[in-house]
């Protein structure tokens, strides 16, 4: 059985698409889908269902990804163990951040793991918590950055850090840094993400709370954008002050505090339970945890 092989196996099964697959292993389709197909001919099974939707695994599928991933990963230990006999870690990480973190931990982040990690190779995504959860569950990620997660069975999370929320308005005359109670920030017209957003989430479930709901004048899903129409006077907006002060332009805006309750949004490292850390992962589990203790903790 090749080893190629069954890693595009593997890759086509989680992502349930030849097309995501041959995006995210970089090569073309036909020669994805012929691989695919060698294998099927070598094992005498059809492992993939295919129609119009994609391709969902068939019961020898279901197996094979199930054994599969785990041949992958020893692979993957022999490697780094290989690499340890040099007197480094090596093999590949592939983390996911939310899009505020990533603006100010990408640079360090990196910096830190080319130090400490030469031989090893690291790509980062940004994207939204929902979106990098899944790709987690499909083997796309190793590592995210999550808001608001959940322990579940097929993902293991640990907490990070936390941040106030405020609220974001145009800046007027004269900055206020008045605080505002949860209550009042209900009456004014928002600017919010969409659901599942972590945020989106928060707000409502703790406005619920104190029995109101939120007033949203526009759902936008992406924090440029939903600070460049505050910017404009469409509304305020719930987010972070590092949001705030990576946008670009922070002088266009004020944030005042939210009490009663105060908001605050938990941030959580979170990998995929089906699959053991490798020690390059964890290596890179430790570098985000020093990494964010920098940049973060003595904001707090």
């Amino acid at each position: 059985m090749d080893l190629k092989q069954l890693e595009y196996f593997v890759r086509v099964a989680e992502l349930g698409s030849f097309t995501r697959a041959s995006v995210s292993l970089g090569i073309a389709q036909p020669a994805l889908s012929r691989q695919v197909r060698l294998l099927e001919v070598e094992l005498r099974q059809n492992l993939l269902i295919r129609n119009g939707r994609g391709v969902t695994p068939t019961e020898a599928g279901t197996l094979l990804l199930a054994h599969g991933r785990g041949i992958l990963h020893q692979v993957d230990r022999a490697r780094e163990g290989l690499g340890r006999v040099r007197g480094a870690l090596a093999g590949r990480v592939a983390v996911g951040l939310p899009s505020t973190i990533a603006k100010v931990m990408t640079v360090p982040l990196v910096r830190a793991f080319r130090s400490r990690l030469p031989e090893a190779s690291l790509s980062i995504t940004e994207g939204l918590s929902a979106a990098m959860h899944d790709a987690l569950l499909t083997g796309r990620l190793d590592i995210a950055l999550l808001y608001s997660a959940t322990p579940s069975a097929e993902v293991e999370i640990s907490p990070l850090l936390e941040e106030d929320l405020f609220l974001v308005e145009r800046r007027r005359d004269k900055p206020s840094g008045r605080p505002i109670t949860l209550r009042a920030a209900a009456g004014l017209p928002l600017i919010i993400p969409s659901r599942p957003n972590a945020i989106r989430m928060l707000v409502e479930a703790e406005m619920a709370h104190i029995g109101c709901r939120p007033q949203i004048a526009l759902e936008i899903d992406g924090v440029a954008a939903i600070l460049e129409l505050v910017a404009d006077g469409a509304g305020s907006a719930v987010l972070s002050m590092n949001a705030v002060a990576t946008s670009g332009k922070p002088a266009a805006f004020s944030t005042r505090p939210i009490h009663a309750p105060r908001l605050r949004s938990k941030l959580s490292l979170a990998v995929s339970a089906r699959r053991p850390a490798t020690l390059t992962q964890q290596a890179m589990l430790e570098l985000i945890r020093q990494t964010a203790g920098e940049l973060f903790e003595p904001r707090h």
